[in-house]
């Protein structure tokens, strides 16, 4: 067995001689040491993506050459913009370090975001079909647009060729409508924000009958605030009807999912929000002249009633018309004439049932037939307890012989006792429970007896008395 003491000597220091850990510690301390390793953007494919329990996201960030084991934690990932998935190109940012356990290193990502218009599209989809399970986008919840405001809000750019064609049409279709520009930034960082202040401040202010907001074309990247979470939720919590009028006829963004009615173009926007004054003019031309017929036709129809009338026998001999309801009146008169004397004589049999029953029931007869009920019913009742008294007293003195010849002492009397041990506690019943010379206690009639117990004798059938 080698000397554990014994050092070989191979011209290694052993001073020199690190740990698997203390190696693995090394390297990180190196790593995150390092500033340029602290904040570093990468580009990559996930893969082997897996979602924890805990929130924590474990993946793999690839491309053609190679692969960067990485790691995103709850506190971070809970401010996504959108799910990563399998396959998902995205742009990641954080810092390498190592796991000393296994001694690999890895990249902890503190924010990410997807790589390019596909990861956009795919970000877009997602919100999208998030915000339509929740019933953001739902027909039932959707406003009605008034059909006369007298206010339009416009939320837009102030500069730009939507908010002229937008302002141009409104005042071209609708002369005496007011409008309101709220501008705001439509594209960059602070784009969105700008549009959800703006929602909330004219629906605080309730000055407008109606919101237009959007803005011209572009592309994916430069619509993106009207894809917006923020701006869709905004624009679902407005309590003033919203039109969306963003892009082309092509573009489509989350906010005209969410919007009351979407507009395919600004212009178009401002055609939905108000009615064409010409086409009003001719709308109420049309009725005036509907209504004036519907009155013409009104009277005419009236006008031959009123003939009719005048033809008619009630008009032209009113005397034949009254003929039959005077003898029908003269009828109701002689039935109402019966029916009185009917009633009269049922009225007056009645009462006279009703004297009768009340001289049956005079106070004075009442009290009379009480008074002798009442004699009646004390007669009844002394007779009842002397009854009842002479059977109890039998009853007693019966119960009175049967206890006196059933009483202890009447035995005792005849030359019986009772003997008990000497605490006076047990009845002494058999020879077998006392012994010689055990004290004992004699119950007489007229008194009681100590004694001892000197001799004992059994009986021939091997029971005491």
């Amino acid at each position: 067995m080698p000397d554990p003491m014994y050092q070989p000597d191979n011209g290694i220091e052993q001073d020199n001689v690190l740990s698997i850990k203390d190696l693995n510690r090394l390297i990180k301390r190196k790593l995150e040491g390092e500033p340029l390793f602290q904040d570093v953007w990468v580009r990559g494919e996930i893969s082997n993506f897996t979602h924890h329990g805990s929130g924590h996201m474990y993946f793999t960030l690839k491309d053609a050459e190679s692969r960067l084991k990485s790691i995103m934690f709850a506190s971070y990932n809970q401010r996504l913009p959108f799910i990563p998935k399998e396959g998902t190109r995205v742009l990641a940012r954080g810092s390498v370090s190592v796991y000393e356990r296994d001694g690999q290193y890895q990249f902890y990502v503190t924010q990410m975001q997807p790589d390019g218009i596909g990861s956009l599209y795919l970000a877009f989809e997602q919100l999208k079909m998030k915000l339509e399970r929740e019933g953001l986008f739902s027909a039932e919840r959707k406003k009605p647009i008034p059909r006369l405001p007298k206010t339009v809000g416009v939320i837009t750019s102030p500069t730009g060729a939507a908010v002229r064609d937008i302002l141009i049409t409104l005042q071209r279709r609708y002369p005496s409508v007011n409008i309101i520009l709220y501008p705001v930034l439509v594209q960059g960082k602070g784009a969105a924000p700008s549009i959800v202040k703006a929602v909330e401040a004219m629906n605080e202010r309730q000055e407008a009958d109606v919101l237009i907001v959007g803005r011209g074309g572009g592309s994916l990247e430069e619509l993106w605030a009207f894809n917006e979470e923020i701006v869709a939720r905004s624009i679902f919590a407005s309590r003033i009807p919203v039109i969306s009028a963003v892009g082309h006829e092509t573009d489509f963004t989350i906010a005209d999912f969410v919007a009351d009615i979407r507009a395919a173009t600004p212009t178009a926007a401002a055609e939905l929000a108000v009615p064409h004054h010409l086409e009003l003019k001719q709308k109420l031309h049309y009725e005036s002249g509907q209504l004036q017929r519907a009155l013409m036709k009104r009277l005419a129809d009236n006008r031959k009633r009123l003939d009719i009338l005048l033809r008619s026998q009630a008009l032209s001999n009113p005397r034949r018309q009254l003929r039959e309801p005077v003898q029908q009146l003269d009828r109701l008169r002689e039935l109402l004439g019966y029916r009185m004397h009917a009633r009269l004589t049922q009225e007056k049999h009645r009462m006279s049932k009703l004297k009768q029953s009340v001289i049956a029931h005079h106070p004075g007869e009442q009290a009379d037939f009480a008074r002798k009920r009442l004699a009646s019913m004390n007669k009844q009742l002394l007779s009842a307890m002397r009854v009842k008294q002479q059977a109890s007293k039998s009853g007693f003195q019966s119960a009175v012989r049967q206890l006196d010849a059933l009483s202890p002492l009447k035995v005792m009397s005849r030359g019986y006792s009772l003997v008990f041990d000497e605490k006076e506690k047990k009845l002494v019943r058999s020879i077998n429970t006392v012994q010689l010379g055990d004290i004992v206690k004699i119950q007489l009639s007229d008194g009681k007896l100590t004694a001892h117990v000197w001799s004992m004798e059994e009986s021939n059938n091997g029971q005491g008395n």
